[in-house]
């Protein structure tokens, strides 16, 4: 549908009793809906948010052609928890496939031609060992002990929430530094709460985390330059936050 001059893409969900709108890493405008969601009440609806959705989608596109290209080559580098580390290439068939040694992040040679989905699948490794204990202490902080998580691709978004309690984190966001993980991991919890961007949602976030405005234009700066596969990267857009 169109609205104010942006077009809204609309997603019905079965079930859904709230809207939720986000900008997508590519600029597109989403928004998820009830199955029997009036339109004309949904028009009026998005009109209230227009102006946030200009200046979002007006930076999408301004940071389209910043991401870094990156080559599977020695020296290349790569982010985990904030910090680059540089590829090493090595032929020893019994490593793994990809493995963080000494400060050096170890591609086996054999995997060069596979070298994406090989760091991918290390990154969610790495994402499924290391965020269940930092998500508990947050999770508990903002009253939803019981949040499960789950690593996996989510397009152009750090994060997404469902209904039943599920948090999921896109593995990419394992190259943030630690605080920004954090600030993902808040932002979903508090959507379990307040499914869309509301001053509750907002007030939710900052009891937890009071600095969450600087950490929020942090990652901002960040979402340009992750690294992603390169038919994920090939636009150049940044991610985002739902």
């Amino acid at each position: 549908m169109e609205v104010g001059g942006l077009t809204v893409h609309l997603t019905p969900v079965a079930g859904r009793t709230g809207v939720r709108v986000t900008v997508e890493r590519d600029a597109r405008v989403v928004a998820r809906v009830p199955a029997d969601a009036d339109r004309e009440a949904l028009g009026a609806l998005i009109r209230t948010r227009l102006a946030w959705l200009y200046t979002k989608v007006n930076t999408r596109r301004a940071e389209a052609a910043e991401r870094p290209r990156r080559r599977f080559i020695d020296g290349e580098g790569f982010c985990y928890l904030g910090r680059s580390h540089r590829l090493k290439l090595i032929d020893d068939p019994e490593s793994a496939p990809v493995a963080l040694k000494n400060g050096r992040l170890h591609l086996r040679s054999d995997h060069r031609n596979i070298a994406a989905s090989a760091l991918v699948s290390w990154y969610v490794a790495r994402g499924r060992a290391w965020l269940p204990d930092r998500v508990r202490p947050w999770a508990r902080r903002m009253d939803v002990p019981d949040a499960y998580l789950n690593v996996r691709p989510l397009g152009y978004r750090w994060g997404s929430c469902s209904h039943h309690d599920t948090v999921n984190i896109h593995w990419a966001t394992m190259q943030l530094p630690a605080r920004l993980i954090d600030y993902v991991l808040v932002h979903e919890l508090a959507h379990l709460h307040h499914p869309h961007h509301t001053p509750e949602f907002w007030r939710t976030i900052g009891r937890a985390m009071t600095d969450y405005e600087r950490l929020r234009t942090e990652l901002d700066e960040w979402g340009a330059s992750i690294w992603l596969p390169q038919d994920d990267a090939a636009d150049g857009r940044p991610m985002t936050s739902g």
